[in-house]
């Protein structure tokens, strides 16, 4: 398994034993990407929900993050042995930097991440919530194999699909609904009731269809979990149906804690 499966389970705000369900669901729906972070307080109840589902290592495949303020060498090394203790696995398939921090010089949380790839603790590394600035900079360092940024239908990403692209990076959707917003509009509602689908399922065809781009939407119930798979077995939208929601606005930005960094760049 060399490439990011296209469609994961985010766990961001699933927590306690109802995480660990998730993911056994998930796993037992055909799910094989499972997205984690240390932030998220909930490593231990992935690796509870990858134990139980049973499946060989070598066929999920597990992402986590390292917390900005722990990004020096000595700090990357202790968070991902702490994750992979908790996720009760040797190693993950993928290794971000969570958010980006200017306090520390890129290049040696790069570099320690590196190590760790070489040494088999992660497969690739990555980063998230890059700019596309901080993308091309980190790319320049060591080979970066995703970026893992807000991207849906109501917020365009062009700047970071670019240098993505011309960097061969895969840029991996989280909060591909906004929050939800986008799963009562109107555009969307009505392109999933001609096709039979749901808005749901239109939201993540519409990121999936896009060349290099995955999606990691969070599912808190077997339902939708399931209906969320389901989109990969739906058609391509048509040219039509892709115009209507690109002319959708692109401003709507949904997560922008105050550690964010500035988009414009």
């Amino acid at each position: 398994m060399n490439e990011i499966p296209p469609l994961g389970l985010g766990t961001w705000q699933i927590d306690g034993p109802d995480c660990a369900d998730a993911v056994e669901d998930a796993l037992a729906l055909g799910y094989r990407h499972i997205d984690t972070a240390r932030a998220y307080g909930n490593e231990r109840e992935v690796g509870e929900g990858l134990k139980r589902a049973g499946l060989p290592r070598d066929e999920v495949w597990v992402t986590t993050k390292l917390w900005r303020d722990g990004l020096r060498p000595d700090e990357v090394r202790e968070q991902l042995d702490t994750s992979l203790r908790r996720l009760r696995i040797d190693h993950v398939d993928l290794l971000l930097i969570h958010w980006p921090n200017d306090d520390v010089p890129l290049a040696e949380t790069l570099g320690a991440m590196a190590e760790l790839r070489d040494a088999g603790r992660t497969r690739a590394i990555g980063v998230s919530n890059f700019t596309s600035r901080q993308l091309r900079e980190a790319a320049a360092i060591e080979p970066i194999h995703t970026n893992q940024v807000e991207y849906h239908a109501y917020l365009g990403q062009e700047a970071v699909r670019e240098a993505c692209e011309e960097h061969g990076v895969t840029l991996t959707a989280y909060s591909p609904f906004a929050h939800g917003k986008l799963l009562d509009d109107p555009v969307l509602v009505e392109i999933a009731e001609q096709r039979g689908a749901t808005a749901a399922q239109i939201a993540l065809r519409w990121l999936l269809d896009q060349p290099g781009v995955v999606a990691v939407p969070k599912a808190a119930s077997h339902e939708n979990r399931a209906r969320n798979l389901a989109a990969l077995d739906l058609d391509p939208l048509t040219d039509e149906e892709r115009r209507r929601i690109d002319d959708l606005p692109k401003d709507r930005r949904v997560i922008s804690p105050g550690w964010a960094p500035s988009w414009d760049d």
